[in-house]
């Protein structure tokens, strides 16, 4: 798939910040990412590669196509939590677009 549209590179940009987030935050690490966490994030590049929406992309939340296995889901919903309150203070004009992306998705 492409990695140039920009809904992707979008959420690629922000799945990485909510690694570092939560890697820096309760492995004590950040940049670079410790294994696990860089595991996690290249897993989720890699759904991210294979997604069949591209610029329509609903956020993974409000997706019809739950292509996760079950423990990436559940890793990467750790990830979320911890990091998604934390987002706007560190990035918080991904953290917006987050937010409207998600509002429009679940919106449809």
């Amino acid at each position: 798939m492409n990695r140039d549209v920009p809904r992707v590179a979008r959420e690629r940009k922000t799945l990485r910040f909510m690694i570092e987030i939560y890697c820096k935050g309760i492995h004590h690490q950040g940049v670079p990412l410790c294994r696990d966490c860089e595991e996690l994030h290249d897993y989720a590049m890699a759904r991210l590669d294979e997604c069949p929406f591209q610029e329509e992309k609903p956020t993974c939340k409000d997706c019809a196509v739950h292509c996760y296995q079950e423990d990436y889901s559940d890793r990467i919903k750790s990830v979320m939590r911890f990091s998604g309150p934390r987002m706007i203070y560190r990035h918080p004009v991904l953290a917006v677009r987050h937010l409207i992306d998600g509002g429009i998705a679940g919106a449809n």
